[in-house]
């Protein structure tokens, strides 16, 4: 009856890691203001988000004519401010 047991057990393991399938890394690449999500049809369909686009009308033209939508990218962290210099006064 363990052996039962423990084979149920295992088998049940391994269809959750199949039917789960891989984990996904984050889409949204934070060095790029805007990104493009493309919708695809056929065989296997599916969906995915380029986050390599500088302005709104660059990925548009990327996206034109295609199943995508640009976007604001939500992760976006722009580069910090350059340091400010010291002001010395001289005399």
């Amino acid at each position: 009856m363990r052996i039962l047991s423990w084979s149920a057990l295992a088998l049940g393991l391994m269809v959750g890691v199949v039917v789960s399938g891989p984990a996904r890394a984050q889409a949204y690449d934070p060095r790029y203001p805007v990104c493009m999500k493309v919708y695809e049809g056929g065989r296997w369909g599916g969906e995915w988000i380029d986050c390599s686009y500088t302005s709104l009308p660059q990925c548009r033209a990327t996206a034109s004519g295609r199943a995508a939508m640009c976007d604001l990218n939500p992760f976006f962290a722009p580069p910090p401010p350059p340091p400010r210099r010291a002001h010395r006064r001289h005399h």
